[in-house]
């Protein structure tokens, strides 16, 4: 009796180790096949159907130069060391101005005129030297005569031939007053000539440029150096770009570095420049530095005011490993990732680290190495299925 109970304690002790091992080795079995696009054998690994496969775009990594750059954004200003506040040299009451703000003016072109009351005088002393050296001539001429005659002294002609040379000197000086109003020696000749006084004064355009600022109206008294000036002229060949950048930016920058500006109006058009200049402080509130740069503007399509970005090359060219852009998924977690391909359906997930974006392109700086394929067109798609295998 004893015996049969052993028998048959042994009998269902035998079917229970049977049934353990099938159970192992079915769960070995489904270890290697594909549940939800996952092989449970690698957490970071996706076998795709031939169907799916199919829609999964695989490209190797290539290795590409990477500008090294600095981007802000700012404003266009008028390049002020080409900026004229024309002011009249003397005061005066305005009685004409001939230019209105967006006019382009030549150098020399006369922005208005005055009537100067200095210019007046000026001339005024200059006929009375030309007057005064006429007579002095006359004097001397005929105290020579009575020289020669015996009707008077050596003194007397050396009196009178003083007295003529000293009138010269003032007519000279007289000459150099009223040049200096801007009259040309054929002007100053005619006043002499006809002995009529003209105080207008006549104030030109220093530079070429354009008009972009107008104060002056007839009747308007200007003083020099007074603001509002008259007139303000620009040469808009170039422009600045003044930006403020970042406090940890700011040892990237150097003076001569090439700049690329672009503004809203012209979005398809890169204005070229180079930076001329670097603030020397840090602001206390923004923690920002100036950078201004000198922008290239021939065809005048800057204005003064708009509102800018520049990308400035800091560097020489890195060349890097890189991938395109879709082939680089940004996790849950903020690590990126890349789906490398062992065949035409495995695919493992790889942790990689990127560095500079550039024109579609991503450096990679660790975790590939050029050749390798990987992913680029689905790899959004890879990553869903691992976690939605994941969550099963």
């Amino acid at each position: 009796m004893i015996a049969c109970v052993i028998a048959a304690v042994a009998l269902i002790g035998t079917k229970a180790v049977l049934s353990s091992g099938s159970a192992n080795m079915a769960a070995a079995l489904r270890s290697t096949v594909t549940v939800s696009g996952r092989s449970s054998q690698d957490d970071e690994a996706v076998v795709l159907s031939e169907e799916q496969a199919a829609s999964v775009k695989v490209d190797p990594v290539e290795t590409r130069d990477f500008e090294v750059f600095k981007t802000s954004v700012g404003t266009i200003n008028f390049n002020e060391d080409l900026l004229v506040q024309v002011f009249s040299q003397y005061p005066g009451k305005i009685l004409k101005a001939f230019y209105n703000v967006g006019d382009d003016v030549e150098k020399g072109s006369v922005l208005f005129t005055i009537d100067s009351p200095d210019l007046l005088q000026a001339e005024s002393t200059l006929l009375a030297a030309r007057g005064v050296l006429e007579l002095q001539k006359k004097i001397l001429a005929r105290a020579t005569g009575l020289l020669r005659q015996g009707g008077s002294a050596q003194k007397d002609v050396d009196q009178a031939t003083s007295d003529e040379q000293t009138a010269e000197g003032n007519l000279k000086a007289a000459t150099d007053a009223v040049r200096i109003f801007g009259k040309t020696d054929a002007e100053i000749e005619k006043i002499v000539a006809d002995r009529r006084i003209d105080s207008t004064l006549v104030v030109p355009s220093p530079i070429a440029g354009r008009i972009v600022a107008r104060n002056a109206a007839p009747g308007f008294l200007t003083q020099p150096g007074a603001a509002p000036p008259p007139f303000q002229v620009a040469d808009i060949s170039t422009m600045w770009m003044v930006a403020n950048v970042v406090e940890t930016d700011a040892p990237a920058y150097k003076v001569g570095q090439p700049v690329d500006v672009t503004v809203p109006a012209y979005p398809d058009k890169v204005f070229k420049g180079r930076v001329t200049a670097i603030g020397s402080t840090i602001d206390p509130n923004t923690r920002r530095q100036l950078v201004r740069s000198e922008v290239e503007d021939p065809d005048h399509l800057l204005r003064s005011g708009m509102y800018a970005s520049f990308v400035i090359r800091v560097g020489d060219p890195v060349h890097s490993p890189a991938v395109p852009e879709n082939a680089v998924v940004r996790e849950g977690d903020g690590t990126m990732t890349v789906w490398v391909a062992e065949d035409s359906h495995h695919f493992t997930r790889r942790t990689v680290g990127t560095g500079l974006r550039e024109k579609g392109w991503v450096q990679i700086l660790d975790g590939l190495q050029p050749g390798e394929r990987v992913v680029t067109g689905g790899a959004v798609f890879l990553s869903n299925m691992l976690l939605s295998g994941a969550a099963e």
